[in-house]
């Protein structure tokens, strides 16, 4: 993996304008931890951890104090239908990298079907071909996306991509966010409940829950145990549901 410099090297608290302790998210152990420690980011960083730890809370709050619309798009994008983002990228300051890329993408799995919708209604300049993503089927258009739009240098965030796709769509997503990380310049950024996605290569891995957060190595992290212990003896789950 080439080690061109990165668009964000750190994200922290912006010291003048803290978030009260008091006000949600900052009640979210990794939020507050986030908020009291900082967090240094390298070229790829996986945040996993159960429903409401946080993940996706700091993921877009990234993503928004960068410049990308809280709802998803490139930078620049202009995509506002219901807000629903916290508050947290406003107190938030990003240690911009010198000479790193200006450029992103911000994929937020839940909002694409209106993202969608965005661009049939905002289409490219002429001359410059894009295809019609309400045609494709909800997998195939997040794979489309990213090979069109994940092209060159630049910051890459996902927000649970994996809601779209198979596994092979997931082995499909990690080739190509692998290739962005070797072909070098490119800082990916990404939530996730797939064991697949966690294993992107050379990535921090990130496990959020109620201690706050901590680096994992992906072997150990919970949601991989789960998995290989489910797919072990299914039985053993399945009995308490009936």
């Amino acid at each position: 993996m080439r080690s061109e410099r990165l668009a964000i090297a750190r994200v922290g608290e912006y010291p003048g304008d803290p978030m009260p302790r008091k006000q949600w998210p900052a009640t979210i152990p990794a939020v507050r931890q986030l908020l009291d420690e900082g967090l240094e980011l390298g070229p790829a960083t996986v945040f996993v951890g159960e429903n409401g730890a946080g993940k996706s809370t700091i993921v877009e709050a990234i993503a928004a104090a960068f410049g990308l619309s809280a709802e998803g798009g490139s930078t620049g994008a202009n995509l506002h239908t219901r807000r629903s983002e916290s508050e947290l990228w406003e107190h938030l300051s990003i240690a911009r990298a010198p000479g790193g890329p200006r450029r992103g993408f911000f994929l937020r799995a839940e909002t694409m079907h209106g993202f969608f919708t965005y661009l049939e209604q905002n289409p490219p300049p002429a001359g410059r071909e894009e295809p019609v993503f309400h045609e494709l089927s909800h997998g195939e258009s997040f794979l489309e996306l990213i090979v069109n739009r994940f092209q060159g240098r630049g910051l890459w965030v996902l927000d649970e991509p994996e809601s779209a796709l198979s596994f092979s769509g997931c082995l499909a997503l990690l080739g190509a966010l692998q290739q962005l990380l070797v072909d070098g310049g490119s800082q990916v950024i990404m939530s996730t409940h797939s064991p697949v996605l966690a294993r992107l290569e050379g990535a921090q891995i990130l496990e959020v829950g109620e201690w706050g957060i901590r680096p994992s190595a992906w072997e150990d992290l919970q949601l991989v145990r789960n998995w290989r212990s489910f797919l072990d003896a299914p039985e053993r789950y399945l009995r308490h549901l009936r």
